[in-house]
């Protein structure tokens, strides 16, 4: 059994749920190694989550984000507000939505569905960027 862990900071995003598949993906090398394995993705944040959804039509982002909003109104009357109007609404999202996801490995890829991508939910207006931990194991 081996294991690779390494640190991934995102881009910063605009509010919103956006496919970062490729960007995940594409700093992994260690992930090409593995026969067969799970990878975890940890987001090192509170008011961001990460999801598995679909990855072909941008609508879903759009409807997404949409629905999310409507669940978790900004207008709630929030005790938590000193980081502003969306801070304690992101920590609610990112508490129904998760902050970590569990993907098989096959082949040095990741196993997922054919329309399946990783997705960053940013739930902050400025949230930055963002730090991901993937650790990875399995048999090379």
């Amino acid at each position: 059994m081996s294991w690779a862990q390494r640190e991934i900071r995102l881009k910063e995003r605009r509010r919103g749920c956006h496919l970062i598949h490729n960007e995940i993906v594409g700093q992994l090398p260690e992930l090409k190694s593995f026969k067969v394995g799970m990878a975890n993705f940890f987001l090192q944040h509170t008011s961001a989550s990460l999801m598995v959804n679909e990855n072909a039509d941008p609508d879903v982002q759009k409807d997404m984000e949409m629905g999310l909003n409507r669940i978790v109104p900004e207008s709630f009357p929030y005790i938590h507000t000193d980081e502003g109007p969306d801070d304690m609404p992101g920590h609610l999202k990112s508490g129904i939505v998760g902050v970590s996801l569990n993907i098989p490995i096959t082949n040095g890829k990741l196993n997922l569905g054919t329309w399946q991508g990783i997705y960053l939910c940013e739930h902050r207006n400025h949230g930055g960027s963002r730090r991901v931990v993937v650790t990875m194991q399995g048999q090379k």
